[in-house]
């Protein structure tokens, strides 16, 4: 019996194949390309911790083990993996509700569970989310990380912020007098740098063209190619710290950044805790496994790397998270920012993602007291910007162009992964895909009378016959039962593409009327599924008529 099993996926990180061949040209271009999304991934890794409940240098050293490990034994040449958006959400909420040892351990359970889905190839079951639930779900965490970064941004003196959707909207109203004017001239500041930074560089804005008629601008120049979170990280905390502003920052909230690496330990493990975090672990895992694998497909589509490997980079994701809670990380997935910007930079191979994570290291070991100084409103409003690329806002302005089952799909999602949570927002998603998928193949089988006298029916049957589907062949049955006299039946099922064994058991209870009152029931033109579930069933011998 377990000779029939598939075979388990190989373990073959993607580095293996890509350095073959590898030289000194390859190595610049990763290196390069390396070190500059180290630098972007700096501010990201802190305000993704800060924003789910955790110390920052949780955050950053997630993005150095995890991105490291991930890059090394992923299955993907450029994706670069660590600390993501779309988990801070869910981390928060983890937090609060089962306390950060707990988050370790389901961030390990995740990891498990994430490698076994790469080892047994159910990499591809991923792909199978519809659009419309991934867009929903993207969208109402985009919505939820910038309201979550509503304290910070404004300056609010508030202790704690609670983890749904109501009562962080109700605290923020009830702290609204203690409103501080600077932390929001901070915060409102970095928005609007990480959006000018770019255009202001373009190669067609005036600023440029005017820029280029100058001849010793060289280093001005240069500074273009620094990313815009870093441009705002040191430059807004320079203005907060020489101007001695009142604001809350790193240093006032966590003490700072410990310089040296995080210790290893054990957390507090049990099988009974286990359990208990069955459906924290199960969210991790699958956000986890979704946000990697589209990253991974936005990294083939950008780039001119092989195709990925979605079982190997679920392998990699699953050996990294178990890992990193054992330093104090969080949970890490493929980031699709990072990710682009290693491509734009010139990645060539896992290398890249690699030199990305001891960058971040090294600046970590020798730059941590400085971190003191960030005020939190500048990491609020990196957030802010982060959660306005991530939504695909445009999709609703689309939405008439869709169906109304994608409408549903994409609508109700949103809604409750705002109200409630992601977890119940996906299932909700995948249980309205599956019936919206069932009531249109539903809906496109038909059984269509051809001829009819007095001795026979003839009908064609179209498309699918299965559970959503016979109650078409009910009327049928009853035009049978409706005879006073033999009636053959003849059905055409050459247009028939499938059968389920509830659709034969409607043709058992069709041929059952038939025969009972003296008639026959026969079928021609089958194809090769359902001829193949006919005979094995043994209803096939029992049709008067069968080719």
């Amino acid at each position: 019996m377990l000779k029939n099993l598939p075979p388990l996926a190989p373990f073959r990180p993607r580095l293996l194949n890509d350095l073959k061949g590898y030289n000194s040209e390859k190595l610049a271009k990763d290196m390069g390309a390396g070190a500059t999304v180290g630098i972007v991934a700096l501010p990201l890794a802190m305000a993704f911790a800060i924003a789910s409940g955790l110390k920052p240098e949780a955050g950053l050293w997630t993005a150095i083990i995890a991105g490291f490990i991930i890059s090394a034994l992923g299955g993907t040449s450029v994706q670069i993996g660590g600390p993501a958006g779309a988990f801070i959400v869910i981390v928060y909420g983890i937090v609060e509700r089962y306390g950060v040892a707990n988050l370790l351990i389901s961030t390990a359970s995740a990891g498990v569970l994430l490698f076994l889905l790469g080892l047994f190839r159910l990499g591809t079951l991923v792909r199978y989310v519809p659009v419309s639930v991934v867009i929903g779900f993207t969208n109402g965490i985009a919505v939820l990380i910038g309201l979550s970064q509503v304290r910070d941004l404004l300056g609010l003196d508030i202790a704690k912020m609670p983890a749904d959707f109501f009562s962080q909207l109700s605290t923020i109203a009830q702290h609204m007098a203690s409103f501080n004017l600077y932390a929001f001239g901070l915060g409102a500041a970095c928005v609007a740098g990480l959006f000018v930074w770019p255009r202001l560089w373009a190669v067609d804005s005036q600023f440029r063209r005017q820029l280029d008629k100058i001849e010793t601008v060289s280093a001005l120049r240069a500074t273009s190619r620094l990313p815009a979170p870093v441009v705002a990280l040191i430059s807004l905390s320079l203005v907060a710290w020489v101007l001695a502003l009142p604001v809350e920052t790193i240093g006032s909230r966590f003490g700072g950044i410990p310089q040296g690496a995080p210790a290893f330990a054990l957390p507090d493990f049990s099988w009974e805790t286990v359990k208990m975090l069955v459906t924290p672990t199960l969210t991790i895992a699958l956000l986890g496994a979704i946000e990697s694998l589209l990253c991974a497909r936005v990294a083939d589509q950008l780039g001119d790397a092989p195709k990925h490997d979605p079982n190997q980079e679920l392998m990699a994701q699953g050996i990294a998270n178990a890992v990193v809670p054992f330093f104090g990380g969080m949970p890490a997935t493929g980031t699709i920012a990072r990710t682009v910007t290693n491509i734009r930079s010139g990645a060539v191979s896992p290398v890249a993602g690699m030199v990305h994570a001891l960058t971040l290291a090294a600046v970590v070991l020798l730059a941590a007291p400085l971190a003191a100084h960030i005020p939190l409103a500048v990491l609020a409003g990196v957030l802010m910007f982060v959660a306005w690329n991530m939504g695909e806002w445009r999709e609703f302005g689309r939405l008439k162009q869709f169906s109304n089952h994608y409408r549903l799909m994409m609508v109700s999602t949103f809604l409750v992964t705002i109200v409630f949570d992601l977890t119940v927002a996906v299932e909700l998603g995948l249980v309205l895909a599956v019936v919206l998928f069932v009531r249109r193949q539903s809906d496109i089988f038909r059984a269509e009378p051809i001829s009819r006298n007095e001795q026979q029916i003839t009908f064609r049957l179209y498309g699918s016959l299965f559970f959503g589907a016979v109650a078409k062949i009910d009327p049928i049955v009853a035009e049978v039962e409706a005879s006073s006299t033999p009636v053959n039946v003849m059905l055409d099922a050459s247009q028939l593409i499938s059968l389920d064994t509830t659709g034969l058991d409607a043709l058992e209870q069709l041929h059952k009327a038939v025969h009972k009152r003296g008639g026959h029931l026969g079928m021609v033109g089958l194809n090769a599924q359902p001829k193949s579930l006919m005979e094995r069933s043994g209803f096939a011998a029992r049709l008067h008529t069968f080719q």
